[in-house]
């Protein structure tokens, strides 16, 4: 069985397997970018205690903010064999929950604090995969990359910190069979809890803030769209989602930026307004800043700012 599943995976490489999917592009991944052998049977690199205190440190806020997450998706999922896992941008488990019973097999796996995980050391895996591809997945069972790992199944989710940048995985691991037909509901399932924890740790980096949540039909997007504005209606804190749905930089929060859900019927107001004197004006910005009763140089940081300016 473990010759057989290296084959599978070098035939796939090779071009002599089914079309590329995404599975087969992190395969390609671990035996090109990282150099990785399928039938390696080395154990996971594991990081010293010391080594691990200090990536439990840098993980503080976020591993407080998901501690009752944690405890909750455990009683959801504990009863099925599964284990979850808490794990830095590196791949590396910093916190978990597991029953007494399972531990010992989870620890033989390496589903254990200060594994490292990352694809780059252990191949196509669900948390290394999760955090390269940024996106919520599965790596069912001969979906891994090294064929010792075959026996698992890991739905991972990949959680931002305030600031939007990645920060590490939710992940909820099992070694027991019988998990097939339900990558869907346990994606959700994991998902969902990913995001309660970031929406903490982010109100909780902004205490005394109005939190503003933005509208979003993208119920599989790997971060909720969160706005901290202050006291003068200037936002100060944006997630991952809110900064791609608004292309907002850490410069443009730093010059200030009003709150959307203030400002944004009054800049579209002073849009079509500037068009519609721009098109009586054909275009001619000195007659149409005669129109609008301003400067030149006023509509012209009008223009720039509402984004007339772009072809």
């Amino acid at each position: 069985m473990a010759q057989a599943h290296a084959r599978d995976v070098l035939a796939v490489l090779d071009g002599a397997g089914p079309a590329l999917s995404p599975v087969a592009a992190s395969w390609r991944r671990s035996l090109v970018l990282h150099g990785l052998d399928p039938e390696n049977r080395k154990a996971p690199d594991t990081l010293t205690e010391r080594e691990l205190r200090e990536a439990q440190e840098r993980m503080g806020a976020l591993r407080a903010a998901a501690s009752d997450t944690l405890d909750a998706l455990f009683q959801a999922v504990g009863a099925q064999g599964s284990c979850v896992l808490l794990t830095d941008s590196a791949g590396v488990p910093v916190d978990r929950r597991g029953a007494a019973a399972d531990d010992p097999v989870f620890h033989r796996w390496g589903l254990w604090t200060g594994a490292v995980w990352s694809e780059a050391r252990e191949g196509t895996n669900g948390i290394g995969t999760c955090i390269a591809e940024q996106r919520t997945l599965t790596i069912h069972r001969d979906q891994h990359f090294h064929t010792r790992n075959i026996g698992l199944s890991c739905t991972v989710a990949p959680l931002f910190d305030p600031q939007g940048r990645l920060a590490g995985a939710l992940d909820v691991s099992s070694c027991r069979p019988g998990l097939d037909g339900m990558t869907g509901l346990m994606e959700a399932v994991v998902n969902d809890a990913a995001r309660r924890i970031e929406s903490k740790a982010f109100r909780e980096a902004f205490p005394g803030a109005r939190i503003v949540l933005l509208a979003d039909g993208r119920a599989d997007r790997a971060s909720t769209p969160m706005l901290a504005v202050d006291a003068d209606d200037v936002v100060i804190g944006a997630t991952r989602a809110a900064r791609q749905a608004l292309e907002l930089t850490d410069d443009k929060l730093r010059r200030g930026l009003p709150s959307p859900d203030r400002g944004a019927d009054l800049e579209d107001a002073e849009r079509a307004a500037v068009r519609r004197a721009l098109g009586a004006a054909g275009g001619n910005v000195s007659a149409a800043a005669t129109a609008l009763g301003v400067s030149r140089a006023t509509l012209h940081r009008k223009i720039n700012r509402l984004g007339l300016g772009r072809s």
